[in-house]
């Protein structure tokens, strides 16, 4: 039995969906939005995310939410070094360039969750399944055995989205690529050898097609992730086996034989578990023909590798391009969704090109030096 009817529902509050209840909110427009996470503080939210100037920023700016993001800024985490596997230093750049400055996905999420209504997230609303109900409608199906129905129904529940299925059959594909996610904890005390190698921001230590990628968080932890080329069920194979966190720090070891030992003191002295992330992404270029009533941004739309650093970026600015072509068309929703689609198609497409060339480019047998080589070509762009 239905439930509940909404003139507009989000499914996902990430990112991107709250960007779009929020322009939203501001134009007056009311938007419900759904989340499977039992709480805003159920999990969580991952690391540093670099906020470009006509991507994120510009969407924080459409949301009245610029001011707060710069108070957030992870001021000097924009540092780079890129290492060989021996920890010879092949570029570093000290992050004087504030025009990405980093911010914690965390507290950007909390940022966007305190600007809107109370009572606008439903959390622990796992969908199910989503299905037409005539005249352009939609009918959401929830874990609980509840249904609600949308007059537009938005698609911003990521990788393995139940609302982009009514618009394509498209599903993420494995990019060859896994990462092991780890944490060091209050580094500079603890785990002096790894602080003293991330540095101050942002770590890429590549070499034979594999790498150890790091960042320092705004409370001194370390953040790093073991890249691995794999088959697609490694980390269910029980080449490694994960459930035992020492084991699989030794496991992963072998990987990183004869790598400099400051490096690999980031998976040896890893705090907790280690967890696998499978990098998978949507063919790049996606279309899909117009669905009346439907819609979805951020990765339901173009799931990419996080190698162009685009992915939280583009999720925000979908989500405020969505709500400002919603706005600027009131009372024709279809015309809302042709603008918003006719830019979003080529904007991502571009993205998730790039993002695949730049994971073969990093992992392949030339690296580290064909990534200084790229992150020089993009100096020389940006003057």
């Amino acid at each position: 039995m239905t439930n509940t009817h909404h003139p507009i529902a989000v499914i996902g509050a990430g990112l991107g969906g709250l960007t779009l209840a929020r322009v939203l909110c501001l134009n007056g427009i009311e938007a419900a939005v759904y989340d499977l996470d039992a709480s805003a503080t159920a999990r969580p939210q991952g690391g540093m995310l670099d906020m470009h100037e006509d991507g994120g920023q510009a969407a924080l700016r459409a949301a009245g939410l610029h001011d707060g993001f710069r108070e957030l800024v992870h001021v000097g985490g924009e540092a780079m070094r890129i290492l060989d596997k021996h920890a010879n230093v092949r570029m570093e750049d000290a992050g004087e360039n504030e025009s990405r400055p980093e911010i914690s996905r965390g507290a950007l999420r909390d940022l966007l969750l305190r600007s809107l209504p109370e009572g606008t997230v439903r959390w622990g609303a796992k969908v199910t399944a989503a299905r037409p109900a005539g005249d352009g409608r939609h009918e959401v199906t929830l874990a609980d055995g509840s249904t609600f129905t949308a007059d537009l129904l938005i698609g911003a529940d990521g990788a393995w989205s139940k609302v982009r299925p009514l618009l394509t059959d498209a599903t993420p594909l494995y990019s060859g690529l896994s990462f092991v996610e780890m944490h060091l904890l209050d580094a500079d005390t603890r785990h002096p050898k790894g602080a003293e190698v991330v540095g101050d921001g942002i770590l890429f230590a590549l070499g034979e097609e594999k790498g150890l990628l790091g960042h320092r968080d705004p409370d001194g932890s370390l953040h790093v992730y073991a890249a691995l080329r794999t088959p697609a069920d490694w980390a269910l194979s029980g080449a490694v086996d994960f459930t035992d966190a020492e084991a699989a720090r030794r496991s992963l070891l072998e990987h990183f034989d004869g790598w400099d030992e400051s490096l690999r003191s980031l998976i040896a002295e890893a705090d907790g578990e280690l967890v696998t992330r499978p990098i998978h992404a949507l063919p790049p270029g996606l279309r899909w023909e117009r669905v009346p009533g439907v819609t979805v941004l951020g990765d339901a739309a173009h799931l990419m590798s996080p190698f162009a650093g685009e992915g939280a970026n583009l999720a925000m600015l979908d989500g405020a391009e969505l709500a400002a072509a919603l706005v600027a068309h009131p009372g024709d929703t279809e015309k809302a969704l042709t603008v918003y689609e006719e830019a979003l198609f080529p904007r991502s497409g571009n993205s998730a090109t790039e993002s695949a060339a730049n994971l073969a480019l990093c992992f392949g047998p030339d690296t580290p030096q064909t990534l200084v080589d790229l992150m020089n070509h993009y100096r020389s762009e940006a003057g």
